[in-house]
């Protein structure tokens, strides 16, 4: 099933118990097109002592939802948005219909900033070895 949401985005809820919430994709699934949202849907089971030393209780987790079910929030406008796709370099992106900004945009700042700073210190590194 191809999704237009992602592992790590922020998403709003639409509808259910938990309408409004927003949180953070915990994981999914491509086969029943359900995610898991961080502290939204939460179900509580029941643990019984196996052993000696196990100790039982009520354990409450994050339960899946359908992925129609929640809109992705923008980074940018900070609003629950459809997701639209457009090329840019080449490259499939997704963009938000609201602002019209890339929903991909952010994640890739991080990953290009840390890149470049550990550069920057493999340099200094060598520079001070030199001298």
């Amino acid at each position: 099933m191809k999704l237009s949401v992602k592992k790590g985005d922020n998403v709003k809820v639409i509808t259910g118990k938990d309408a409004g919430k927003t949180g953070e994709i915990l994981e999914i699934n491509r086969e029943d097109g359900r995610v898991v949202v961080a502290n939204v849907n939460i179900q509580t089971h029941h643990k019984k002592p196996r052993s000696k030393d196990d100790k039982g209780g009520r354990i409450q987790a994050e339960g899946p939802i359908d992925v129609s079910n929640v809109q992705v929030v923008c980074p940018t406008c900070k609003k629950a948005t459809r997701v639209g796709h457009s090329v840019v370099d080449t490259k499939k992106v997704r963009v938000c219909k609201k602002c019209g900004a890339s929903l991909d945009q952010a994640k890739a700042k991080t990953a290009k900033t840390t890149k470049s700073t550990k550069t920057t210190t493999k340099k200094t590194a060598k520079s001070s070895t030199e001298a």
